[in-house]
């Protein structure tokens, strides 16, 4: 089995995959996809949708297996959010 390694640094790979959300993904998958995962090959722009990531990453790794991918969750800036909600003390 091979270990994919990453060839970006990390700003530089967030710079990328922003920049191909913002530019050519985001106006095809906005409308319809709200709270969906797009998940993003760096290197070649391509890209899938889908409720969930893993079966969004697998179908592009079927396609690119040596892609390099960033996750973006339509219309939100997070993919995974930590936190619980706050008690009230009274």
């Amino acid at each position: 089995m091979t270990i994919r390694q990453p060839r970006y640094s990390k700003e530089e790979f967030a710079r990328r995959g922003d920049e191909i959300y913002e530019t050519q993904v985001r106006p095809q998958v906005e409308e319809d996809n709200y709270g969906k995962i797009v998940v993003i090959d760096i290197e070649t722009g391509a890209f899938e949708v889908d409720e969930g990531k893993i079966v969004a990453c697998n179908r592009l790794e079927d396609c690119y297996p040596d892609a390099q991918i960033w996750i973006v969750r339509v219309g939100s800036c997070y993919v995974r959010r930590f936190s619980g909600r706050m008690k009230r003390v009274l």
